[in-house]
């Protein structure tokens, strides 16, 4: 049972292959402010603000709101991460970041770039940042209840589990149709060895498509549960 969690809880990180090591990334960082979150809040000079001008002006004519072009550049920076491409990734978020500052999406971004590289210190930071700005994102809750699950592992502190749980419940109330969040919330009761949650979430996930949830896990869970 321990095997499958590990597995299924590491995805988000495991999938990515990147293209450099968190080392190299945090050295090319001291150099290039646009692999810092909000460009490091660096002091920038005239030439620095008269480009981002430029570049904002130039979005705009594609999208009719800042906030638009910035989702934009979120999903953007998110086909990039599942690209193995972080640095290119961490470039689009902050992109969007200075498209609209108070898009919580941005930091949703910032985070996911860390928690692929391992460090869920700064991906926890970056969440909390987004949440500071929007409570009730559910990406974010949901994204932030996977560190929590993750830590578990190292800790084997039941409040980390407990936190998480909590967090995608709180996401679940928020939003009942994101699949990452019940098959999250299934595997985390699954976990516990509660078969009633873990296959409530696992159902209601299924009957929206079930896309989120990793293969092997419906046939370990019903084994588990005695089905």
């Amino acid at each position: 049972m321990k095997y499958i969690f590990v597995w299924m809880v590491l995805l988000p990180i495991c999938s990515i292959a990147q293209q450099i090591s968190y080392s190299q990334f945090q050295e090319d960082a001291k150099s290039e402010i646009n692999l810092r979150p909000e460009y490091g809040n660096v002091k920038k000079d005239k030439d620095h603000i008269a480009d981002d001008q430029k570049f904002i002006e130039e979005e705009l004519k594609h999208e009719s709101t800042r906030h638009k072009a910035s989702e934009e550049l979120v999903r953007l920076g998110f086909d990039y991460l599942y690209r193995h491409d972080l640095e290119t990734a961490m470039r689009r978020f902050n992109q969007a970041w200075l498209l609209d500052p108070s898009n919580e999406n941005a930091y949703w971004g910032f985070g996911a770039v860390y928690f692929t590289f391992g460090d869920t210190k700064e991906a926890l930071n970056q969440y909390e940042k987004g949440l500071l700005i929007n409570p009730s994102s559910s990406d974010i809750l949901t994204d932030k209840a996977t560190i929590y699950m993750t830590l578990y592992e190292n800790t084997r502190n039941l409040d980390d589990m407990n936190k998480a749980i909590g967090l995608f419940i709180q996401s679940y109330k928020v939003d009942p149709t994101n699949q990452n969040t019940l098959f999250k919330l299934s595997a985390a009761y699954y976990y516990k060895q509660d078969c009633t949650n873990a296959l409530k979430y696992y159902n209601e996930c299924m009957k929206l498509g079930g896309k989120s949830i990793s293969p092997g896990y419906g046939d370990a869970l019903k084994k588990q549960c005695g089905l």
